[in-house]
């Protein structure tokens, strides 16, 4: 595995690989890698014929007083854990490398970013669409590889590299979990063990929103409320938002069908959790962990 930590380096790899026709995946990161992160880097190993991963905890996307400068860093693990995993190339740009300026052209999500994560985040994020744009740009990847975690954040790069005509294909991966359903996420590693606890019932509230769609509520009322109910006594936990939205537009859904996003963000203890289910194609347990 090689490591760049140039955009000049970078590039002159990529031209490489354009040279030699390997095709080019991308997995971008903010480092602490877990095996969701991995499970990406798998993905785009199928999918292509050399995978860079990113690591760069990008400041653009954090709000004042959200958790940077915390944010879990540990570069020497990562590159261990890409490298056994396969990857080819990790790119660990600086903070200065990315931005030697501040920006002066801002990117907006549009009525994209208008319901669930945005009105809570502000610019959040115009900085994820920022660093990914030019993240794309520097790597010039065929296929980029992001989770479906993240859904909202998902569905607004999908609109922006279609928007932008950008040369790369999207491609969005299952939610890796641990074995009581929690969706993976570096954010995990804030929680103490009674938090860890009371996580685990943002995956049984999903996925008793799922059963009561796939028992024939077609109400989005309905599904939430069943969703809510697993929440209710979890003393831990603050829920912000549970909706059921548009797979397109992310506008709340009038009526729950196949495809519809059941969404969620929590606050467990001073931990921000998010996560998802698409309605009709299974549950919060997309893939699971051993053990």
């Amino acid at each position: 595995m090689i490591q760049h930590a140039t955009i000049s380096d970078m590039r002159r790899w990529r031209e490489e690989q354009r040279h030699a026709g390997r095709r080019v995946g991308f997995v971008p990161t903010m480092g602490h890698l877990h095996e969701g992160h991995l499970s990406l880097v798998d993905r785009s190993r199928d999918l292509a014929d050399a995978t860079v991963l990113s690591v760069f905890v990008n400041p653009t996307q954090f709000g004042p007083g959200e958790d940077f400068d915390r944010y879990p860093r540990d570069l020497e693990r990562d590159r261990g854990l890409a490298e056994r995993r396969g990857v080819d190339c990790l790119f660990v740009p600086s903070v200065s490398e990315m931005y030697p300026r501040a920006a002066s052209v801002a990117l907006d999500p549009g009525s994209l970013g208008a319901h669930l994560c945005g009105p809570l985040r502000p610019g959040h994020f115009a900085g994820v669409m920022l660093v990914v744009l030019k993240l794309l740009h520097i790597v010039e990847p065929d296929i980029a590889v992001f989770g479906r975690k993240d859904a909202q954040q998902a569905i607004i790069l999908g609109r922006m590299v279609d928007d932008l005509n950008l040369e790369v294909q999207l491609d969005v991966a299952p939610t890796v979990r641990e074995s009581d359903g929690l969706a993976l996420s570096s954010r995990n590693a804030y929680l103490t063990p009674d938090e860890r606890r009371a996580a685990a019932a943002i995956p049984r509230a999903l996925d008793a929103g799922h059963r009561a769609y796939r028992e024939g509520a077609t109400e989005p009322e309905t599904v939430v409320a069943a969703v809510r109910r697993e929440l209710e006594n979890e003393q831990l936990m603050r829920v912000e938002y549970i909706d059921a939205v548009d797979p397109e537009t992310l506008a709340p859904a009038r009526r729950v069908q196949d495809r519809t996003v059941l969404v969620l963000a929590a606050r467990v203890g001073a931990t921000r959790l998010i996560d998802n289910v698409v309605l009709g194609e299974g549950t919060a347990s997309d893939v699971f962990l051993d053990g």
